[in-house]
C-alpha cells in the first residue's frame, strides 16, 4: 500500500522587527520619569527661545523709571500700564523681569545647542582626521591641542571675544570683507554671533581629544582591516565606518559639556562681554542685580533660579543619555 512522501508543511514565522541602539536608548529614557521632565522642561525653553515675544507680556526693553524695584506680583504704577501686574518685580529701570527672562531664554537655549554644534563639529572632524592619519600627521595635529590646551579655556575665550567685539567698535571703512561681515552678523544677532564664535572655537579641544582616542581604537578593529582590504579609500572608512561606531560616545560628551557652555555665556554677560545691552541674558541680569541685593533680591533670584535649572537638565539628560547606551547598564 503506497504511502504519501509529501513533506510536511512549514509553518510560516512571522517576521521579527529587529531593534536600534536609537530605539533602545528612547525606550530606557521614556522609562524614567525623571528624564522624561527634564525633556519637557527642556522643550518648553525650546518652544519660549523660539517665541518669546509670544510669551512675554512686553518688550525686553520697555522701561517704566516709577516702578523700579517693584516687588513680585505688584501693580504698576504707570497709566500707561494701568492694571499690569509684575510677577517676577521690576529690575532697577523698571523694566519687567518676567518678560527680560522669557528674553534671555533664547540666548541660553542658542548657545547651548549652536555653540556645542560648532564645538561638536570642529572636535569631531579634528580628532577623527587626526586619529585616522599617520604617526607624524598625527603628532602634529596633537601638539597643536595640547598648546591650545596648555592655557585656561576662559582666559582665551575672554581675550578672543574681546579681539572680536573690538572689530565693531571700528570704522566700517577700516574693515575687510569679512571683517565687515562678521560685524554685521554680531550687530543683527544682538551681540550673540560673537558669543557662539568665542565659545565654540575653543571648547573643541576635549571633543578632539575623546574623537581621537576613539579613533585610535577602533582603526584596529577587523572590519576597518576589511574594508581596507577591499580598497575603500581613508574619506569613507572615517565617514562611513569609523564615524558611525564612535559617534554616539561623542554626542554623550557632548550633551554633558553644554552645561558649562551655558556657564561660560552667564560669566561673559555677567562681566560685560557677552551680549549687547538691552538685549537681556540671564547673567546680565543678575550683574544688573547685583548692587540690589539686600533691598531688591528678587532681580537676581529669578534668573539665577532659571539658570540653575537648565543647566541640571542638562546634566540630567545628559548623565541619562550615558546610562542609556551602556551596554554593561541595560538590564539595570
Amino acid at each position: 500500500m503506497a504511502t504519501s512522501t509529501a513533506p510536511a508543511p512549514v509553518l510560516a514565522s512571522p517576521a521579527r522587527r529587529s531593534r536600534t541602539l536609537l530605539f533602545d536608548v528612547v525606550m530606557r529614557l521614556v522609562k524614567d520619569p525623571f528624564v522624561v521632565i527634564c525633556v519637557l522642561y527642556l522643550a518648553a525653553l525650546i518652544v519660549v527661545a523660539i517665541f518669546p515675544s509670544t510669551f512675554a507680556p512686553l518688550s525686553y526693553e520697555e522701561t517704566n523709571f516709577p516702578d523700579k524695584l517693584a516687588p513680585p506680583m505688584s501693580y504698576a504704577t504707570t497709566p500707561k500700564l494701568e492694571g499690569f501686574r509684575y510677577i517676577m518685580g521690576a529690575d532697577r529701570l523698571g523694566r519687567d523681569i518676567f518678560s527680560r527672562l522669557i528674553y534671555g531664554t533664547r540666548v541660553s537655549i542658542a548657545v547651548a545647542f549652536l555653540g556645542a554644534g560648532i564645538s561638536f563639529a570642529i572636535g569631531l572632524t579634528y580628532g577623527l582626521v587626526a586619529g585616522y592619519s599617520p604617526a607624524k600627521v598625527d603628532n602634529m595635529m596633537m601638539r597643536i591641542v595640547d598648546i591650545i590646551y596648555a592655557y585656561p579655556t576662559l582666559i582665551l575665550i575672554i581675550l578672543l571675544q574681546v579681539f572680536l567685539t573690538s572689530l565693531a567698535q571700528q570704522p566700517a571703512e577700516s574693515l575687510g570683507a569679512l571683517q565687515t561681515l562678521l560685524v554685521t552678523l554680531d550687530t543683527r544677532s544682538g551681540g550673540l554671533f560673537f558669543v557662539f564664535v568665542a565659545i565654540g572655537a575653543v571648547s573643541w579641544l576635549n571633543m578632539a581629544r575623546l574623537t581621537r582616542g576613539q579613533t585610535l581604537h577602533y582603526r584596529e578593529q577587523e572590519f576597518v582591516q576589511a574594508a581596507e582590504l577591499v580598497g575603500a579609500n581613508n574619506r569613507r572608512i572615517m565617514w562611513r565606518h569609523l564615524l558611525p561606531n564612535i559617534i554616539g560616545t561623542c554626542i554623550v560628551a557632548e550633551t554633558l559639556a553644554i552645561p558649562a557652555y551655558i556657564y561660560t555665556e552667564a560669566f561673559l554677560s555677567f562681566i560685560g562681554l557677552g551680549v549687547q545691552p538691552p538685549m537681556p541674558s540671564w547673567g546680565s541680569m543678575i550683574a544688573d542685580g547685583y548692587g540690589a541685593l539686600r533691598s531688591a533680591p528678587h532681580i537676581i533670584f529669578f534668573p539665577a533660579l532659571a539658570l540653575s535649572l537648565t543647566m541640571l537638565a542638562f546634566n540630567f539628560l545628559g548623565d541619562a543619555i550615558r546610562d542609556a547606551m551602556d551596554p554593561k547598564l541595560r538590564d539595570r
